[in-house]
């Protein structure tokens, strides 16, 4: 496993320099860089396209800087580079086009971090959950930005309620994961709506109303079009070269690799990377990042900051959990609610739900594709409604969604079992 842990820090750290060396290509760097601190004031809620508000070079130094805060953050608490890693990086990088920045993420991961202190545990056994948990982020740039308070106060006080969010992360989130038992892979998108549900009325109640926010580009900028097939193929030289001079036969055991992968349920915790291999794990990576891209662009969805956000998320998590074989299934309910219900394809509710709904993947993976087809249907129901419970300071709103299907579907299968065993 040395030598795949090896391969797997050297693919996402590769990704991330392309990713800072294509926001210098873009143009000029000053006006990037300038961009960059903007969009660390900048609104931070669903949905908001930051390639949109401050152009594809600054969005692309924020998706690279918060990619190295995540990096040296895993390196600080000793932790190897491994699919669950990946899969808190990816996402990380993902929300970075569109909600995530420097500023909104590093309370949220201190707070977590103090929270492991607290209960006299290492910081490192809440990592994954730190990182994730900056899906909070929005609500620290809401505060510190939004609410109208003086600055001198505005920025301790958001910084001190981010530490406290992430104090109290990990105990609700070690509740969630027994609600739907695994099911949902985004479990801390349903602990970060939990949380948001709450601030939100919060809020309300203070008399300081969340306004709905959609900043959403519908442009297609050749430099973002390209970034998908760039990490497809950075992972396919790193399969390559992970054993010098066996490139075919490197190729050859991933795709057994995958084969065994697919076998899989990808409930949580489910590292492919560990339980299979590196190889096998970044083959399924790169072909579920490849169908989702042309998906989209067999679509005509706009290559945008969510849009992108939802396939760096899908690579990521294609390390741990989801393969060609427990999404689709997924996908297809998804679609057929959108179709059912009259919906656009395009808009950006049902498009973010194909790509981020695939975290009901081990509802099909564990019990078949009809099951995966029925909760990829309840989704779409259910994520219509989330978002404005939480005012969307939950980024993970379909994580949230998610979270409540599986919970539902997951309860009902657990009852007949017992009824029929009994």
């Amino acid at each position: 496993m040395v030598q795949g842990t090896k391969t797997l820090k050297v693919f996402v750290v590769t990704v991330m320099l392309v990713l800072l060396l294509a926001g210098i290509i873009d143009g000029d760097v000053g006006p990037a860089v300038q961009g960059f601190i903007r969009l660390q004031v900048t609104p931070a809620r669903l949905v908001s396209d930051f390639v949109a508000v401050e152009g594809v070079g600054a969005t692309l130094f924020n998706v690279a800087a918060v990619g190295f805060l995540g990096y040296f953050f895993l390196l600080l608490n000793g932790l190897e580079i491994t699919g669950a890693a990946l899969a808190a990086l990816f996402t990380m990088m993902g929300f970075a086009f569109f909600g995530k920045t420097l500023f909104n993420c590093i309370p949220i991961m201190a707070g977590v971090s103090l929270s492991a202190l607290i209960v006299k545990k290492k910081p490192r056994d809440y990592a994954l959950i730190a990182m994730f948990g900056t899906a909070m982020g929005p609500l620290i740039t809401f505060l510190a930005f939004e609410v109208g308070v003086k600055p001198v106060f505005a920025l301790p006080g958001s910084f001190l309620i981010g530490l406290g969010i992430g104090i109290i992360l990990p105990p609700i989130a070690i509740a969630m994961l027994r609600l739907h038992q695994g099911y949902n892979l985004y479990n801390v998108g349903l602990t970060a709506g939990f949380v948001g549900l709450f601030t939100a009325s919060l809020s309300h109640a203070a008399g300081a109303d969340i306004l709905p926010l959609s900043m959403w580009g519908t442009e297609r900028e050749p430099l973002l079009i390209a970034i998908v097939p760039a990490i497809v193929l950075i992972a396919v030289v790193c399969i390559v070269a992970e054993n010098p001079g066996h490139g075919h036969s490197n190729i050859g055991q991933a795709g057994r690799d995958m084969l065994k992968i697919m076998a899989m349920s990808g409930r949580l915790p489910s590292d492919f990377s560990d339980f299979v291999s590196s190889k096998g794990a970044l083959l399924n990576a790169s072909i579920i990042g490849l169908l989702f891209w042309i998906f989209m662009v067999a679509l005509g969805a706009p290559l945008n900051g969510p849009v992108l956000g939802g396939l760096f998320t899908l690579i990521g998590f294609a390390l741990f959990g989801k393969h060609p074989k427990n999404v689709f299934p997924v996908v297809l309910g998804i679609i057929a609610a959108i179709f059912v219900f009259g919906k656009s394809i395009l808009a950006p509710g049902p498009l973010l739900a194909i790509l981020f709904g695939t975290a009901l993947a081990p509802l099909a993976g564990e019990f078949g594709p009809v099951i995966g087809f029925v909760a990829g249907f309840l989704h779409l129901v259910i994520v219509d409604r989330t978002g404005a419970w939480h005012g969307g300071m939950d980024l993970y709103n379909n994580g949230f969604a998610a979270g409540l299907t599986a919970t539902l579907i997951v309860s009902i299968i657990d009852w007949y079992k017992s009824s029929k065993s009994g």
